[in-house]
């Protein structure tokens, strides 16, 4: 009699926990399975799990400055999985090509401008971006240093993935005018591992002693989020994350001030 009525008691938590799953407004490629449920020593446990939403392949080979449909298919499907594309118009440019780096390096594979059977593959299969702070904040941006990407969450769920690229860890000296004199500045170019805040910014191209930085989110002292004309497939920077212009234009209306900034791993030249 107790283990019927427990299995009832499951059967009726399954049921709510349905009914509660497609109450729930579901957007773009974040599909929730209805919930699993275990009995482990009379104790009822629910398991939920992420699922892609259902995506055909063209199967076309694309390289970078291609046009038509399959190039359309790709953008949609990137901006689905919360990788930005830029615009969606069937164009293979540099922002499509960004986006393309890092869902290739969430995904295991090598970054290629050049779409083939095995990128089409796991766009049909995707995974999800390694949690690096499992109990961080709803609201929290992690910057994997290993892979080169910066994953933002918003309310607990995945709001961005972006390319980028972070310290080079090559020390430099470098002279420049400022203040009206000539300064000698020198560094090591790391991008310090920590957990660190969001703290103040500028809009639009802001001059520091060591470049241009468009629109950049200070979070660990003078080390920004920043968009730069040139975010290459390895850490280049002086100690700043760069990120592709089209990111770094929207990305102070997705993340506020005060927020958590998790900067973990190492890259492996």
């Amino acid at each position: 009699m107790r283990a019927r009525r427990r299995h009832l008691a499951a059967a009726a938590l399954l049921s709510a926990a349905a009914v509660a799953l497609t109450g729930c407004a579901v957007t773009g490629a974040e599909h929730a399975r209805p919930a699993a449920v275990s009995l482990d020593s009379g104790a009822v446990r629910l398991v939920s799990a992420w699922e892609p939403a259902p995506f055909i392949a063209p199967g076309k080979t694309l390289k970078l400055g291609a046009k038509g449909a399959a190039v359309k298919a790709l953008q949609t499907r990137l901006r689905e999985l919360k990788y930005l594309p830029g615009k969606i118009d069937g164009r293979y440019g540099g922002a499509t090509q960004a986006a393309v780096w890092a869902f290739q390096k969430v995904q295991g594979l090598k970054p290629s401008s050049t779409i083939t059977a095995r990128t089409w593959n796991a766009l049909e299969q995707p995974v999800q971006p390694k949690v690096l702070v499992p109990n961080g904040k709803p609201n929290r941006a992690e910057v994997n240093l290993t892979k080169q990407i910066m994953v933002l969450y918003r309310g607990g769920q995945i709001r961005l993935i972006t390319h980028i690229s972070s310290g080079s860890g090559v020390p430099y000296v470098e002279y420049a005018m400022w203040n009206g004199e000539r300064q000698r500045f020198s560094g090591d170019a790391r991008t310090p591992t920590g957990n660190f805040k969001t703290t103040w910014r500028r809009s639009g191209w802001h001059k520091s002693y060591l470049g241009q930085l468009y629109n950049p989110i200070f979070f660990n002292g003078g080390i920004a989020f920043h968009g730069a004309l040139s975010v290459p497939l390895y850490p280049a920077s002086h100690g700043c994350v760069r990120l592709p212009m089209h990111v770094a234009e929207i990305l102070p209306g997705q993340l506020g001030t005060g927020v958590p900034v998790h900067v973990r791993g190492k890259f492996a030249r």
